[in-house]
């Protein structure tokens, strides 16, 4: 033992906060392990106390999860905002991406034609690594994959819902994303401290994400009302 390390009971007197609440920071990784000199004896570096306060600080005022904290703490100090800004919408999209891995082999032995997947390799959709049967798919690769595949199975054809049909999704939400960036670029980083960028730049992505939903499902609905009152205007008139 050092002097500047501390007994738990005089962590949590220095940082404000309870033992138990620190030992749970510890489980979730978010905290180095202590030095043990015995089983049942435990010292902790000082030098915690100002992290200790700024994780409790991040739940209590932006309801942040430990997941994403602990993303937030270990980035550190990154080169500039503009890093800071990608690595942590680099961390929520990871966190929403599956982990799997799947072959072109793989893909094409359960059903996915291979035309296919060569068109949306080449249309920008996908962007797998490797090349030939040997190529490896991952992520939202994989999920939009799995997505077009469910659709087959509930019944929609090719022919209901071609997949050159990305294109326009992807021509439309090129510019969503722009606008994004937009937003972040002259709203978020021109804005922030520099200490809470990340932290502030993952809650953005991660509220815009279920935004888009939501503005999408809250447009749909009434889009779908006029075109049948048109239809219904149309009719109407013919009969006259």
């Amino acid at each position: 033992m050092t002097a500047s390390q501390v007994k738990m009971s005089e962590l949590a007197r220095l940082s404000g906060v309870p033992a138990p609440t620190i030992k749970h920071y510890l489980r979730e990784g978010l905290l180095p392990a202590p030095t043990r000199t015995h089983r049942n004896m435990a010292y902790y570096d000082v030098a915690l106390v100002p992290r200790i306060r700024k994780i409790k600080e991040l739940q209590r005022s932006h309801f942040l999860p430990l997941r994403v904290i602990r993303d937030v703490l270990e980035m550190g100090e990154l080169a500039s905002d503009e890093d800071t800004v990608a690595a942590s919408i680099a961390s929520v999209l990871a966190r929403e991406s599956t982990a799997d891995v799947r072959t072109r082999a793989e893909l094409v032995a359960r059903g996915m034609p291979g035309q296919q997947l060569d068109w949306l390799r080449a249309a920008g959709v996908l962007s797998p690594s490797g090349s030939g049967d040997g190529e490896t798919y991952t992520g939202d690769d994989l999920e939009l994959l799995r997505i077009l595949g469910a659709s087959r199975r509930a019944g929609i054809s090719p022919e209901m819902l071609p997949v050159t049909i990305l294109r326009d999704y992807v021509r439309a939400l090129r510019e969503l994303v722009r606008v994004e960036m937009e937003m972040f670029r002259h709203g978020v980083m021109q804005r922030a401290n520099v200490a809470d960028l990340a932290m502030l730049t993952q809650t953005a992505a991660t509220l815009s994400e279920r935004l888009v939903v939501v503005l999408r499902r809250k447009l749909l609905l009434p889009m779908l009302h006029v075109k049948s009152e048109k239809r219904r205007t149309k009719k109407r008139a013919t009969r006259h």
